[in-house]
């Protein structure tokens, strides 16, 4: 097998690993980046980037919505599981996840709580599973025996792929025959043309990039399955919420802002600024990728989450066995209580 592909079974054992020590982590108090009780509030919030992108919460600093709170870079993150860890053990002050893994993050009894959206998809912004063109497979029984390649198990992009075996009407039998691969984002369409992987997801300026070659088309999509949708949020640790509200609701209503603000500015004009950010800080970033940019994918206004976020994905994992039913109730999950976006 080539080395940029890797086991179903491997990678679901390192991610529930890493759960378990975000877990022992946070009851052994090592939250060094938490509030000092009733002292002044924390306005320096620590947190993880991503290289060449610009988050939202940056976006909203630029902007200035977030007024006397600042953002503290301390790296980039290498997944939505990491930055929600790093959160959850008081590394940082804030992460974003899928909220499936938000969801697992919080059943292995991380004290968590989902703060407001931070992505999602859209018909601007949306995750594809891609096939070669002359591919036979059609149809969700033609994946039965094939390899799908996507950046992460046990997140979003496999939780698409068993919403779709199973609206397709797979047994759980022959749902299982399908074989889900950790492959990078930058290496699919490669793995995908090479015949590696028979399926490849592909999003964002790598889609783009693979659809403008040609050779290849849409199997299906996830805002084609699901329709437009949130599908991950911001989280802070609950003890962090209650210690520093003012600082919770200072960055949740700005990060609200600037999802509006990017929703009703021209693209073009979106694009010059996070451009200008990235410049702005400099750490030596491509902004290429930039021009590529279309959407947050936010669903809902202000980026206030609903019951619907959590509760797809709480089914799907309890259909796994990965939580149990009746552990969690979506609505436990997140607040949007700090959330002053359109409050007046």
């Amino acid at each position: 097998m080539p080395a940029a592909l890797t086991s179903t079974t491997t990678s679901r054992r390192q991610f529930l690993t890493l759960l378990g020590i975000s877990a022992a982590a946070v009851s052994c108090g090592t939250a060094t980046a938490e509030g000092g009780g009733s002292g002044p509030q924390v306005t320096s919030l620590k947190y993880q980037g991503s290289v060449g992108a610009v988050s939202l919460p940056e976006l909203a600093a630029d902007l200035g919505f977030l007024g006397n709170v600042t953002l503290d870079w301390v790296g980039n993150t290498i997944s939505g599981p990491q930055d929600i860890q790093s959160a959850a053990t008081g590394q940082t002050h804030f992460g974003s996840a899928f909220n499936g893994a938000v969801i697992k993050l919080a059943a292995s009894k991380a004290p968590i709580r989902a703060v407001i959206s931070s992505y999602g998809s859209d018909q601007h912004s949306y995750g594809g599973y891609y096939v070669l063109e002359d591919s036979p497979i059609r149809s969700a029984r033609d994946l039965i025996g094939r390899k799908v390649g996507m950046n992460t198990l046990g997140a979003h992009y496999q939780a698409l792929l068993d919403i779709y075996l199973n609206r397709g009407g797979l047994s759980k039998a022959d749902a299982g025959k399908v074989e889900p691969l950790v492959v990078p984002p930058v290496n699919t369409e490669q793995s995908l043309r090479q015949k590696q992987i028979e399926v490849g997801v592909l999003t964002g300026v790598l889609r783009d990039k693979a659809l403008a070659t040609g050779g290849i088309r849409p199997l299906f999509t996830d805002v084609e399955l699901l329709g437009p949708f949130s599908a991950g949020t911001y989280i802070m640790t609950e003890r962090f919420i209650k210690q520093n509200p003012d600082t919770v609701r200072t960055f949740t209503t700005g990060v609200a802002k600037a999802i509006e603000w990017s929703r009703t500015t021209p693209r073009e004009e979106v694009i010059a600024r996070m451009t200008q950010i990235v410049k702005k800080r400099g750490r030596n970033e491509d902004t290429a990728t930039l021009q590529y940019w279309h959407s947050y994918g936010v669903a809902e206004t202000g980026g206030r989450i609903a019951d619907a976020s959590f509760q797809l994905w709480l089914d799907w994992l309890g259909e796994r066995g990965e939580v149990k039913p009746g552990q969690l109730r979506a609505a436990d999950l997140y607040t949007n209580e700090f959330n002053g976006f359109g409050k007046g």
